[in-house]
This record gives C-alpha cells, sequence and structure tokens, in this order.
C-alpha cells in the first residue's frame, strides 16, 4: 500500500518507519509536509486489495505535477485492474483537468447540479461547460 501510494520516501525518512507516531500534538510525534500526510493518507486507502469502491477526494493537491502524473498513472492501472476482476469503482474527485481527461466517464458539477458526462473527448466535441473550463485552465499553464 506504502508503495502503490508513492509513499516509499516519507515511511523511510520517518524514525520508527511505520511505527511511527505522526502529528506534533502526541507525545514524540513527528510533524510531516502536506504532500506526504496525503500520501500516507493515500496508502492507508489502498490496504484493501479489492475495494468494490474507491474514493479519491482530491488526492494530490498538495503534490508536484511530476509526482501528481506518476501517482494517477498508478491509480489508473488499479482502477482498471478492479473494474475488470470485481467490478469496482473509482471515484476520483478532481479539478485538475490533466487528472480529469483520464477519467473513463467525466461527470461535471455546476451549482451542485450535474451539467454533463461523458468522456474528455465528447465533452470537448460538445463546446460544453467542461471544454469552456479545460481551455481556461489550460491557457494558464501556457
Amino acid at each position: 500500500a506504502v508503495g502503490k501510494a508513492g509513499a516509499d520516501e516519507v515511511v523511510a525518512r520517518l524514525e520508527s518507519g511505520l511505527d511511527t507516531q505522526l502529528g506534533p500534538t502526541w507525545p514524540d510525534g513527528v510533524d510531516v509536509s502536506f504532500g506526504q500526510w496525503q500520501k500516507l493518507a493515500l496508502a492507508r486507502g489502498f490496504m484493501c486489495d479489492e475495494p468494490l469502491l474507491l474514493v479519491l477526494d482530491e488526492p494530490t493537491a498538495a503534490l508536484d505535477a511530476e509526482t501528481e502524473h506518476q501517482l494517477f498513472s498508478r491509480y489508473a492501472a488499479m482502477a482498471s485492474t478492479f473494474a475488470s476482476t470485481n467490478g469496482a469503482i473509482t471515484l476520483l474527485v478532481s479539478h485538475r483537468f490533466s487528472t480529469v481527461r483520464m477519467a473513463d466517464v467525466i461527470v461535471v458539477l455546476d451549482g451542485g447540479r450535474v451539467v454533463g458526462a461523458g468522456s474528455h473527448d465528447e465533452l470537448m466535441a460538445a463546446g460544453s461547460l467542461y471544454a469552456e473550463l479545460y481551455h481556461l485552465q489550460a491557457r494558464a499553464y501556457r
């Protein structure tokens, strides 16, 4: 689970490894960065070998782009394996379109309402809110 979450280095740096008490409010607790917390939280989520539902809510918000890409490549492979072996569903919540476009089905929400659903290509071709927001975010990276 630690490896799947890309948290190997985080655990290796902890004096007591997986037995380390995390959090500065605990006696002898160790404080870690927000990105390290995210990786460790993901590792906890990956402890179940064959989840029926895996919910990832902004799981990489505090990670750099390269680490995010590596993790999502692993997520995609795991999600595909889970889906084909036991019909599992992976629900990914993200505002990053580079991540969102990897999904089989994208559901677009606006004001708490579903305003679109489909693949990246379908939503882009429809000239939907998704397409508008995708282009807006892409311009910010140019």
